[in-house]
């Protein structure tokens, strides 16, 4: 499995991030994925996931209306875009997959292959 997450940053409250995690042809292609967070002290938590034929995508409430998860196939990339940004928004965040080829969305434990994760700051 070979998934890179890309595209944190430090940004002010109220400011907008979009990531990025790009994928092997075969980590991608027929595959669920999702973006889960992880902040200091605390344990991995879901934030949104998206089917494999982009039919279907799922948020935490702490992001609904907020964040807008995207797939694009053709180049085996998924992006998280984040706006209206908060300081409980900071976390270390991850893509993961998982790695069951056309299946429905799993719940969020069945997420089990990740990437290396990046790291989002937001300044109050």
């Amino acid at each position: 499995v070979q998934l890179q997450a890309s595209g944190g940053g430090l940004v002010q409250a109220g400011g907008s991030l979009r990531l990025s995690c790009a994928a092997s042809d075969s980590t991608f292609i027929g595959y669920n994925m999702g973006w889960f967070r992880q902040a200091p002290g605390k344990e991995r938590e879901f934030v949104a996931a998206i089917s494999w034929n982009d039919y279907d995508t799922v948020y935490a409430d702490s992001v609904k209306g907020r964040f807008t998860i995207s797939r694009d196939n053709a180049k085996n990339t998924m992006y998280l875009e984040m706006d209206s940004l908060k300081p409980d928004d900071t976390a270390v965040y991850y893509c993961g997959t998982d790695g069951r080829k056309w299946g429905r969305l799993p719940p969020a434990a069945g997420y089990v292959y990740w990437g290396q994760g990046t790291l989002v700051t937001i300044s109050s």
